[in-house]
């Protein structure tokens, strides 16, 4: 989750402003958002991916709505207005943290003769643990990594490159279960299989660009063909990258690049004051 910037532009483009208008009826299920924040992205993709109804509402960073507010006082992003099956659509509940809307809606919305595939691989306990663990490790390692290394400035007592490598080294390792523990050579997490583990690192895939635009280095990901003895892992991750911005949930929930730019110029200068930006400063988990 994230607070929103009240220096952001007000409101989606490009494929996502179209995504959005088409969403903008009422509906009793409401989605409360910044596009700019990749927690939103989590939660759109799985609505999308879902196939699931639902009304989505831009946050207006300069006049939150008092019914915003209501559901979620601290005016976070995203934040889903669920409707009490006994009290009419007019009566709503709140739910807030992109993987447990994500975990929610893939729930709520199980019935797959209505919506779309389950986003956990349902005959196997065991495969759906697996997975949560590596959301845990693309929350708790990769996301943080991505923060750390976009907010580095020279000021800061670690090195870009300790940055980079850092950032990098919680991707390999990524990678490697892939490589190790996919039943066939599709390009997901689970080979074949579209799964919450691809949903949940990919708004901070395609965020990856900033690192390259802002940072000194870039990402550093070697080119094919110059990867060395990582030659075959970062093929594999090639391969993953590349499909998750051609998967058209992803495609369809995507502002123009040069918004993007514009709205992580404060992280990358480290002087916003967004909840995620301090608890990077201070090196703790994120809100």
């Amino acid at each position: 989750m994230a607070h929103v910037d009240t220096s952001l532009p007000s409101r989606t483009t490009g494929a996502a402003a179209k995504l959005a208008d088409a969403h903008n009826t009422e509906h009793p299920l409401k989605l409360y958002s910044g596009w700019f924040c990749p927690f939103v992205q989590r939660s759109w993709i799985v609505l999308e991916e879902k196939k699931i109804p639902y009304e989505y509402r831009e946050v207006n960073p300069y006049k939150k709505e008092a019914e915003f507010l209501a559901l979620n006082p601290r005016g976070l992003v995203p934040t889903l207005a669920v409707p009490k099956a006994d009290a009419g659509s007019k009566h709503q509940k709140p739910l807030y943290e992109s993987s447990v809307i994500c975990e929610y809606l893939n729930d709520e919305y199980a019935d797959e003769s209505k919506h779309g595939p389950n986003l956990f691989p349902p005959g196997s306990a065991y495969e759906r643990a697996r997975c949560r663990l590596w959301i845990d490790h693309i929350s708790g390692k990769i996301v943080p990594g991505f923060y750390k290394f976009i907010q580095h400035t020279p000021e800061k007592d670690f090195t870009i490159e300790e940055a980079r490598s850092n950032f990098l080294g919680h991707i390999k390792t990524l990678v490697k279960e892939m490589m190790e523990n996919s039943e066939d050579d599709g390009p997901w997490f689970l080979g074949e299989r579209f799964s919450m583990v691809d949903v949940m690192l990919a708004p901070w895939a395609k965020r990856m660009f900033l690192l390259d635009h802002y940072k000194p280095g870039g990402v550093a990901i070697p080119a094919e063909g110059q990867g060395g003895e990582d030659e075959e892992l970062w093929g594999r991750w090639r391969k993953w990258f590349n499909a998750i911005a051609d998967r058209q949930s992803v495609k369809d929930t995507w502002s123009d690049d040069g918004y993007y730019i514009q709205a992580y110029k404060r992280y990358a200068e480290d002087t916003t004051n967004s909840e995620v930006a301090q608890a990077t400063r201070k090196g703790v988990a994120l809100p």
